[in-house]
């Protein structure tokens, strides 16, 4: 379906940027595997994080993998099961993993939170050397990638269209963000400023 495919890279980066989550495949000794990781594009490049002690992120470096990141924003309801659908936009990622460079690596490290929680790293204490060397950080260049949008109204045969069922396309916004205290919190202790604003961000938490 060459309708529904994108090569604006604009279109990439907004789909990357409406969400943290992507899926990670590779083929491990064992076979095929895949699991979901946040992430951040930066630098052009695609950016993961992982537990230096990590099985699958010691396997993933080097391996050739491919990224899945999917945004779904829609039900199509149709009049027939046949054509209904939902609207996404979805792209997939191909290449390989690199460690990056140590003289990067806190720097990353650090945008990466921002970008999960923008303002959050000026408020606690900074990383201990015993916990940046127990991350490891991954890059992908963005250099093969395959975008696929899927939008639109129901495309109803007529006779279909001449009958009683209704058609039309559920909009699903963005979820409703709230934040609850820890249970040891101590008391007095107000709600940060960068939690107050990925909570009221229209984004919400995605």
């Amino acid at each position: 379906m060459p309708e529904k495919m994108s090569n604006d890279y604009a279109d990439l980066e907004a789909l990357c940027a409406s969400t943290t989550l992507a899926h990670v495949a590779y083929t491990g000794d064992s076979g095929p595997l895949i699991f979901p990781t946040a992430f951040a594009l930066l630098d052009g490049q695609l950016v993961i994080h992982g537990s230096t002690g990590s099985r699958w992120m010691r396997h993933l470096e080097g391996a050739k993998a491919s990224v899945a990141i999917t945004r779904v924003t829609g039900l199509v309801v149709a009049r027939s099961t046949f054509e209904s659908s939902v609207h996404y936009r979805s792209a997939v990622i191909f290449g390989s993993f690199t460690r990056a460079d140590s003289e990067r690596h806190e720097d990353l490290l650090t945008r990466l939170s921002e970008r999960l929680i923008p303002g959050r790293t000026s408020e606690t204490r900074a990383s201990l050397r015993k916990e940046l060397a127990a991350t490891m950080l991954l890059e992908m260049p963005l250099d093969h990638w395959s975008l696929r949008v899927s939008e639109g109204w129901p495309e109803d045969e007529d006779e279909d269209i001449a009958g009683e069922a209704w058609a039309g396309v559920i909009h699903l916004g963005d979820p409703v963000a709230t934040a609850e205290a820890a249970p040891d919190l101590r008391v007095g202790i107000p709600e940060p400023e960068s939690v107050r604003a990925l909570v009221q961000s229209p984004r919400g938490i995605v």
